[in-house]
């Protein structure tokens, strides 16, 4: 359906702790991935973001001082750039653009703006059976979906804890992860580090770090004139359920079976032709549910499957190879950047991490409290 729409752009802007305000991080990612495709910001006319402000394509619009003829500011937390990709490509199919950068980036770590309590406005009517818990948001609904999976399936916190273990060895071969140089883990530091809700530690935890990236799309005909070899857009797909966890009849059953389904159907292909797999870990129970809505193992399996070191590298299945939300870059909204490295890895460049002959790959984002999912399927321009 979008084989006729590619990236030819992606870069990170400084990540970590930095000095930079919003808009000049999200500049840093935009003006880079635009020189690495070969383009301008006069070559853009189409903008897709959110974490600016509550008109953030417009604001970014304003900043760079054009006047694009497509733009899209679709809030649904870390899944939004995904959904970014679908509506990039059927806009660019349509004749609506010919060039759109998707980005984001956040200055939280260096402005202190993680809010890590609270559950809800006061206007959304979950709200009344939640906020009395002063639960914390969103780190306790999904150690409620991490206690619930556990439970169901008689897995164990350790077997867990190798999603954790196994992003950091990643991060170790990322000279841009925030934790690279900081050595290896065992599943028994990440059981050991400090309860945040039970049963999730820090070390089940995502990262809160300084950063963002973009990616750059345009149609296939224009993407093998410009300078990096084209990665096509072979499919997408997404789900949107629940706002708060009152509504959620089974924390153990991701909505992601659906947008991945949609996202293979789409591109013709099946779990078992993805190379690399590129998902969010804003905890690692979040990256555990993805692996099985992904269809890369059946419900309750997903502990079974990434044991042994099996996704980690030199592994069976090259999981989060930049090091993740866990090890390398979480700056609250983290889907951009499951694009950026998928995009790398399909064009070679990843070094020491690279998979050998990657052709397809997978970025698949979660939003809000298992809210929204939205899947990418990547593949090598044959």
């Amino acid at each position: 359906m979008s084989a006729g729409v590619a990236v030819v752009g992606a870069a990170e802007s400084d990540l970590g702790v930095t000095d930079r305000s919003i808009l000049g991080l999200q500049t840093q990612a935009v003006t880079r991935a635009l020189a690495d495709a070969g383009l301008t910001l006069a070559d853009v006319d189409g903008i897709a973001t959110t974490g600016v402000s509550r008109f953030s394509a417009t604001q970014l619009a304003d900043y760079f001082g054009i006047t694009p003829r497509w733009t899209e500011s679709t809030f649904a937390g870390g899944s939004a750039y995904e959904m970014f990709v679908a509506r990039a490509a059927q806009a660019i199919e349509a004749g609506q653009c010919e060039v759109v950068v998707i980005s984001f980036a956040s200055n939280q770590r260096s402005a202190r703006s993680r809010k890590m309590s609270g559950v809800h406005e006061p206007w959304i009517p979950e709200a009344q059976f939640e906020e009395p818990y002063d639960v914390l948001y969103p780190v306790s609904y999904y150690a409620m979906a991490a206690r619930a999976y556990l439970d169901r399936y008689g897995k164990t916190h350790e077997q867990l804890a190798e999603i954790a273990v196994s992003a950091r060895e990643w991060a170790l071969l990322n000279p841009a992860a925030f934790r690279y140089g900081k050595g290896s883990i065992a599943a028994e530091d990440v059981l050991s580090a400090p309860v945040v809700s039970t049963p999730l530690t820090t070390a089940d935890c995502c990262l809160v770090t300084d950063g963002g990236g973009a990616v750059v799309l345009t149609s296939l005909e224009r993407a093998r004139d410009l300078r990096r070899p084209p990665v096509r857009v072979l499919g997408y797909g997404e789900r949107s359920t629940n706002t708060s966890f009152t509504a959620v009849e089974d924390l153990t059953v991701p909505a992601a079976l659906g947008s991945a389904g949609d996202a293979y159907a789409r591109a013709g292909i099946t779990a078992a032709d993805v190379d690399v797999v590129e998902v969010y870990d804003s905890f690692t129970i979040t990256a555990a549910l993805s692996l099985e809505g992904l269809s890369l193992c059946a419900p309750g399996e997903a502990l079974d499957l990434i044991a042994d070191g099996r996704t980690r590298p030199g592994g069976e299945l090259p999981l989060n190879t930049n090091g993740g939300g866990l090890s390398y870059c979480h700056p609250g909204q983290y889907g951009v950047l499951l694009l950026v490295e998928a995009v790398r890895q399909l064009r070679g460049e990843c070094g020491p991490r690279q998979v050998e002959g990657a052709e397809v790959a997978v970025a698949h984002g979660t939003g809000g409290i298992l809210s929204s999912h939205a899947t990418v399927v990547l593949g090598v321009d044959r």
